[in-house]
């Protein structure tokens, strides 16, 4: 089985990522979890804070490495040596973009194929920026992230 890339900004890892992660473990030999460095998206976590609770959160997943990159998406699968990108869709909303980057990524890179994955009915309403929102108006988000994320973004937002 080929290696599989999972890029993301991941600000942060929510429950519905993981769910990705480890449903992709058990599909290919080896996930590559890319943290994206996008100033573009102004991340709440550093680009090092991402990859440090990505890496917490799946430590527990041998075939699982973690790593932050900030290069073009197909030039980085090219470097991990990868033949395929992994990407989640959440909603309907979020088919339209996805297959807009899959077939730019298919220009870019003919070698490289696209999976997608759904996450979980239970995740499937989870984002980032949900999470994020709840987390800085003192909301409780344990149900949403792994608890390493819910310490760090309490912690962020000076509720510890």
């Amino acid at each position: 089985m080929p290696t599989v890339i999972y890029p993301g900004t991941f600000d942060p890892i929510t429950n519905g990522h993981t769910d990705l992660i480890e449903r992709a473990g058990r599909m290919f030999d080896q996930v590559v979890v890319a943290v994206a460095y996008n100033p573009k998206k102004q991340p709440l976590l550093t680009l090092e804070e991402r990859v440090e609770l990505v890496e917490e959160c799946t430590a527990h997943l041998d075939n699982v490495r973690v790593t932050g990159f900030s290069n073009l998406l197909a030039e980085f699968v090219r470097e991990q040596n990868a033949t395929v990108i992994l990407r989640g869709l959440r909603a309907v909303s979020d088919f339209e973009y996805e297959f807009q980057l899959a077939d730019m990524n298919r220009r870019l890179a003919p070698e490289v194929e696209s999976v997608f994955l759904t996450p979980a009915n239970h995740l499937s309403y989870i984002s980032s920026t949900l999470i994020r929102e709840i987390a800085s108006l003192g909301g409780d988000i344990s149900e949403f992230v792994p608890p390493a994320v819910a310490a760090a973004l309490a912690r962020k937002f000076g509720r510890q």
